[in-house]
């Protein structure tokens, strides 16, 4: 269907009959399964530990890159401790977790853990009252729980300052959304030809341009993919994030949408762009996987039998070392990592070099630094 007399997809006539080119997508649906396959195929190859190894960390990053997308920064330690709580993985000492850290893993791990769960205005409702605990959004009092009212004018998306915004995207009215919601939650739950993939691309798109929430309606969004993706992969674990390839690309991201929402219902463009954000989100979790191994790799060789234990200060300074430590791991970093006094801090740091664990960097400067002691092969 060409574009008619309207400005946004959900004013056609024939809204919402999703209209895409088949042979177009063959290829990108190919290329996205053959990733895919190789990535479950790895995974077949190493042991439940480090399956749940590495669907923490995938988990984590889904967590964190959903929130970033919005301008909300969580604390990675602290999503970590929460999923790896909840999933009964042993990370060693939990960081502590707030309620907002909570909310945001209970709607990831729900969508992704109880995907074959119908999908219920209810459900969605219960993720919505999960992000906003405190019935706020900034400072700002929103419906929580509920679809938004529109008391305060239509639901746009906008940009810029107040006196200069720009208008990206204007949603159904509210008036609207209990017979959208219902028939979005119809099509969501049946049996449909669209194969899997698709099928994802489509509920993101979807849920996005109906924006039924007075706010939250991306990362909600970004959950309905991760439920029917997992859907799609037949397990409830996650070994790649989307939400985190969308913030690598969130640029086009933005793009893409509004340009598919200010189009017609024919979504070939933004489906062959998922797909492909898809493929990329894959293989970037190749190399995450590569890190997973390498750390286990590390730990094997750190725990062989026979040698010492490392206490639990080491353990939780070298754990945040193979995650992705920031700038240079000095006595006097690792003392405020590990709450210990800066003799205590030396004398670790000094057992760690010994057993050829760590090793101080070959870069100077007036502080001693350390480093990871890979093997070199």
């Amino acid at each position: 269907m060409k574009r008619g007399d309207y400005t946004y997809i959900w004013q056609a006539s024939d809204w919402p009959q999703w209209q895409f080119d088949w042979a177009a997508l063959a290829q990108p649906l190919t290329e996205v399964s053959r990733a895919q396959g190789l990535m479950l195929g790895r995974l077949a190859d190493v042991g439940l530990a480090l399956r749940d190894q590495a669907s923490l960390a995938a988990l984590t990053e889904d967590v964190l890159k959903t929130s970033e997308i919005e301008g909300e920064r969580l604390n990675a330690e602290s999503v970590r401790s929460s999923i790896a709580r909840r999933l009964g993985v042993d990370i060693g000492a939990l960081a502590p977790v707030d309620r907002h850290v909570e909310g945001v893993v209970e709607m990831v791990l729900d969508a992704t853990a109880n995907s074959s769960a119908l999908l219920t205005r209810e459900r969605l409702f219960g993720w919505h009252a999960a992000l906003f605990p405190t019935g706020y959004s900034g400072l700002a009092r929103i419906t929580v729980g509920g679809w938004r009212d529109d008391a305060t004018g239509p639901m746009q998306v906008v940009s810029g300052a107040l006196e200069r915004q720009r208008v990206h995207y204007e949603a159904p009215p509210a008036a609207r959304l209990e017979p959208e919601t219902a028939r979005f939650l119809a099509w969501a739950n049946a049996d449909t030809a669209e194969p899997a993939l698709i099928k994802a691309g489509l509920a993101h798109l979807w849920f996005v341009t109906l924006h039924p929430f007075d706010d939250g309606n991306g990362r909600i969004a970004r959950a309905l993919g991760d439920l029917f993706l997992a859907r799609a992969d037949g397990s409830p674990q996650r070994f790649y994030s989307l939400s985190a390839q969308i913030q690598r690309e969130r640029k086009g991201y933005y793009e893409m949408l509004e340009r598919t929402q200010k189009g017609s219902l024919d979504v070939t463009e933004w489906l062959a762009w998922f797909l492909a954000a898809l493929q990329r989100a894959v293989e970037q979790a190749q190399l995450g996987l590569d890190a997973v191994l390498a750390k286990t790799r590390l730990w094997q060789r750190w725990n062989a039998p026979g040698a010492a234990a490392l206490n639990e200060r080491q353990a939780k300074v070298l754990n945040r070392l193979l995650d992705g430590f920031e700038g240079k791991l000095t006595s006097s970093r690792w003392a405020a990592i590990a709450h210990c006094s800066p003799d205590t801090a030396l004398r670790d740091i000094s057992d760690l070099l010994a057993r050829g664990v760590l090793r101080k960097t070959a870069a100077g400067g007036r502080s001693t630094s350390y480093e990871i002691n890979q093997p070199t092969r």
